[in-house]
């Protein structure tokens, strides 16, 4: 268990989160529905996307037994975005929003 919290008490927490999410959800895309994207930030997105799909099919343990056991492909593979990207060593530039994600995403960083 966590920090001593007992189970009723970890479940009261998850449930907690499930239960602010959509207002959470719905209020960040209202808030921000205005702004638009540049093609430097959609390719952005893919390439993230593209880490996802790396993550999936190399280290994601339910999608290595599903594709290990010969499970239905298509199905197990379902959860990868419809479109990535991927580039070679990249390196966002310094400074930028981009940089300070990849920073967020090391591991090591303490979220409490």
């Amino acid at each position: 268990m966590s920090k001593g919290l007992s189970k009723e008490q970890l479940f009261e927490f998850v449930k907690q989160i499930g239960e602010t999410f959509a207002h959470t959800y719905t209020s960040l895309m209202a808030k921000n529905k205005k702004y638009s994207f540049t093609e430097d930030q959609k390719q952005w997105q893919l390439l993230r996307r593209g880490r996802y799909v790396e993550f999936n099919l190399l280290y994601d343990k339910g999608t290595k037994f599903g594709l290990a056991t010969n499970g239905r492909t298509e199905s197990i593979l379902m959860s990868l975005p419809d479109t990535a990207g991927w580039k070679y060593n990249f390196s966002p530039a310094s400074g930028s929003p981009e940089e300070e994600t990849i920073h967020s995403l090391k591991k090591g960083i303490s979220w409490i």
